[in-house]
């Protein structure tokens, strides 16, 4: 049995096995391999401002930010790169705590799992480059909009994954 306040990860008092966080953070995992290798093949290919048309509102390119979403800061003189790669790294370990606490809720969970590795993602681009590789870009009628990756992908999903989910709870609730 587990001690209060802790996660059981073995069997419960009922002799049911207590959902597993590995799931979780195997799909972290996929979505930080999957991050980080597009944007390798990135940046081999590709110098900082290049871009190859794919469809007649997106683009391939390559682009830095050294700021946050819409590339808030990233004029800022550098101290920017640690205030976000700290807020990365605490949302990472506050996202690992609340699987282990939820891993049977699997919206919830699948949610967090995406903003994890999403993190990950774009923290370790902090930490050796001092900016994100973004590279996704997509336009209309001469309006870029921000360009991002697959990390910021999985953020977004996250995102939109948690308050789906809780809608969905606050509508059981009722």
């Amino acid at each position: 049995m587990a001690s209060k306040g802790k996660p059981s990860f073995g069997k419960s008092s009922f002799g049911k096995s207590a959902p597993s966080l590995l799931p979780w953070l195997g799909l972290a995992l996929i979505i930080l391999i999957a991050d980080q290798f597009t944007k390798v093949l990135i940046m081999g290919y590709y110098q900082l401002g290049d871009s190859t048309p794919v469809t007649s509102f997106f683009n391939i390119v390559r682009a830095h930010n050294t700021g946050a979403a819409f590339s808030f800061l990233a004029h800022s003189g550098g101290w920017q790169r640690w205030l976000f790669t700290g807020i990365g790294v605490a949302a990472a370990v506050f996202i690992v705590w609340m699987l282990r606490s939820h891993a049977g809720q699997k919206l919830f969970s699948f949610a967090m799992a995406c903003i994890l590795g999403g993190a990950i993602g774009n923290v370790i681009d902090r930490v050796l480059h001092s900016y994100v590789v973004d590279f996704l870009d997509f336009h209309w009628r001469g309006m870029h909009f921000a360009a991002f990756n697959v990390a910021d992908s999985a953020i977004t999903l996250g995102a939109i994954c948690l308050i789906l989910d809780e809608l969905l709870r606050v509508r059981r609730g009722k």
